[in-house]
């Protein structure tokens, strides 16, 4: 017969909760998106993550999640399995070189419950310096119910919090350069950048019709979670999103960056002005879709450049 403990073991549910916040960057729980991971092969992995049916910035459109809620969740696992998989020690620093993605518009649409996804992620290129990671490519295919949500990759860089210094040449606390940087300029009007609140827009307008100056206030609760020292990816791509949206605000809000390719070129420094850039490319497309390069310039060099394809939700 059973005793009174082994009982109660037997017949508690199982139980689910994120992963610890550390091993994603973020300071707010409400803010981890991951559930958990295993090893599944030599180099491979499948990571779990939950979707809120809404969020406050990565707000649901026509009925389905924001593509953005996708690149956080990327970002999420590459850090977490950075930690977890391959002991990189908390602390040291992970830089993106370059995220992709290419997404079902269909299968991100919003059910009546939380969106739970499998992430299938392989590493490869993966370079150690004493058995620490130093860099690597995460290759990802996120399934939804059964069925293909996404493709994509990112690559990165680890630094040492000392080798980190010494690349950030003073530029390395994140606190002071968080409260001392520049207040944010007035940003375009809502439909321009295809959001909902003035505190979302990350592009301020300039003298050219299709050129904008980031737009970057380091006080918002979920671009700047925590203190940082220079301009998050994050708000990189949503720059991209925005300026994608801009050229054809006319869709009144309906276009989805359906994919994305970035690459990140320097940091983004927040005591110089960063130009946003974007232009339509001629790719065939046609249709709903259009694709769109989007350049961002510092200091007279591009600090990213990326393509995205933008595709209007009201024809699909």
């Amino acid at each position: 017969m059973l005793t009174t403990p082994e009982r109660h073991l037997i017949d508690k549910p199982g139980l689910t909760t994120t992963v610890p916040r550390e091993y994603v960057h973020r300071a707010a729980l409400s803010e981890v998106f991951l559930t958990g991971w295993e090893k599944s092969g030599n180099d491979a992995f499948t990571v779990t993550a939950q979707w809120p049916r809404s969020h406050s910035f990565y707000t649901p459109e026509h009925d389905k999640h924001d593509p953005m809620l996708l690149c956080e969740t990327i970002r999420q696992c590459g850090m977490l399995l950075s930690h977890t998989a391959y002991d990189l020690p908390l602390g040291h620093q992970i830089s993106w070189s370059r995220v992709q993605y290419a997404l079902n518009p269909q299968a991100m649409r919003i059910g009546t419950k939380p969106a739970e996804l499998s992430l299938h992620v392989t590493c490869s290129d993966v370079r150690t310096v004493r058995s620490v990671p130093t860099s690597m490519v995460m290759h990802i295919e996120a399934v939804r119910d059964g069925s293909l949500l996404a493709v994509a990759s990112i690559g990165f860089t680890n630094y040492s919090p000392a080798v980190y210094e010494r690349l950030r040449t003073g530029r390395s606390d994140a606190t002071r350069l968080s409260e001392s940087a520049p207040m944010p300029p007035d940003p375009v009007s809502r439909s321009v950048a295809g959001r909902q609140r003035r505190r979302d827009i990350v592009l301020s307008p300039t003298q050219e019709r299709w050129r904008w100056q980031l737009r970057v206030d380091t006080a918002h609760p979920v671009l700047f979670d925590h203190p940082l020292d220079h301009v998050p990816g994050m708000l990189l791509l949503e720059a991209v999103r925005q300026a994608g949206h801009a050229l054809d605000p006319s869709s009144g809000g309906a276009l989805m960056p359906t994919s994305m390719d970035v690459s990140f070129n320097r940091y983004v420094e927040f005591d110089a002005p960063c130009w946003v850039e974007a232009e339509s490319v001629s790719s065939g497309i046609g249709g709903a879709r259009r694709s769109v390069r989007v350049n961002g310039l510092q200091g007279g060099t591009f600090a990213f450049t990326a393509t995205t394809e933008m595709t209007d939700m009201s024809s699909v």
